[in-house]
């Protein structure tokens, strides 16, 4: 297995079709691109997400934390409804020091706090083995009325496609943040990577945008960035999307970033960018609604039928590979972690 989350092949070759029980309460089970499964409990709707628990200790515990939590919570709120619960396994190398899961832990707590979230279960120990940055894993719910969710097989011929922020916020933001003054990047620039960090959570867009309109498919940038986040839409809701380039919005300091570390920023890692299709009526409510609440959008393209992705008339290949983390190993053994630096 190469690093990263699986492709479809392998999903489809190993995955699909080996998934236990066929139970009736399962409305929506794995499907490549969608990014939550969804059960019907009596007149309740429980949509549930599992990601692994991420923290990048070059950030900062407390800023590695904030971003570890909100990718636990990310693909369940692109269900349209709002994250409830939270059940985190910590498992770290052996020898950590107390005081080290005392700061990550205040942060969950804080942000679950924040966002009405309720842990409720999980595990915590020290193995051999375990290493950071990926040190356990943790499931998100939400639970909510069935005609409130937002299906990811949604996406309809005839509907608008919208994006929120733009591409390669979570590159920006971490690689900004991390090397950007030793990479020679000037202040402004650095000040605009790490106000992308902060943006590098999908949990508010999802909400302000399913509670403006008739939104009928989300799904986050992660891996392999906006131009795979556009696949795996349109494969999950087998449809076809077509794509306006320049209408696609680009945050402060991304362009910059981007080509000082040798990225496209199009398949670059980009938690917290939202793809949403939204039906042709409620576009301007929808995009009112994200502006108001100071985040881009732009409405980039529509959805047809058939299948693929074009982009200015052209097709858009599947991204092969992210050049996020490669980036990132590159830059740290460039310019070493930040406690080593004069």
């Amino acid at each position: 297995m190469q690093p990263g989350k699986v492709d479809r092949d392998f999903f489809s070759e190993y995955i699909a079709g080996r998934l236990g029980a066929d139970r009736p309460d399962v409305e929506l089970g794995p499907a490549f691109g969608a990014d939550f499964g969804l059960l019907s409990i009596g007149d309740r709707a429980l949509a549930l997400a599992t990601d692994p628990v991420f923290v990048l200790r070059d950030l900062g515990l407390e800023r590695a934390a904030w971003f570890a939590v909100h990718v636990l919570l990310s693909d369940v709120a692109l269900s349209g409804l709002e994250p409830s619960h939270l059940a985190v396994d910590l498992s770290f190398p052996p020898g950590t020091d107390p005081e080290t899961f005392e700061t990550i832990w205040t942060v969950f707590d804080a942000e679950a706090r924040e966002l009405g979230v309720s842990i409720v279960t999980g595990h915590t120990g020290a193995y051999a083995g375990a290493a950071f940055p990926t040190i356990g894993a943790g499931t998100a719910l939400a639970v909510g009325d069935p005609e409130s969710v937002v299906r990811p097989t949604g996406a309809t011929p005839g509907d608008r496609l919208l994006v929120t922020k733009g591409p390669a916020i979570e590159t920006t933001g971490i690689l900004g943040s991390v090397f950007g003054e030793p990479a020679g990047l000037d202040g402004e620039t650095v000040a605009a990577a790490r106000d992308r960090f902060f943006e590098a959570s999908p949990v508010e867009d999802a909400a302000i945008a399913a509670r403006a309109g008739s939104v009928t498919a989300m799904h986050d940038a992660t891996e392999g960035g906006l131009a795979n986040a556009l696949h795996e839409l349109a494969h999950a809701s087998g449809v076809g999307l077509r794509v306006e380039s320049g209408q696609v919005p680009m945050g402060p300091g991304v362009a910059t970033v981007c080509s000082t570390f040798d990225i496209d920023p199009w398949v670059a890692s980009s938690s917290g960018t939202v793809l949403l299709t939204v039906e042709p009526g409620s576009v301007e409510s929808v995009r009112s609604a994200l502006d108001a609440a100071g985040i881009r959008v732009g409405v980039i393209g529509t959805v047809e039928s058939g299948g693929g992705v074009r982009v200015d008339g052209d097709p858009l290949p599947e991204p092969e590979t992210d050049p996020f983390w490669p980036a990132y190993e590159r830059a740290r053994e460039r310019y070493g972690p930040p406690e080593q630096r004069d």
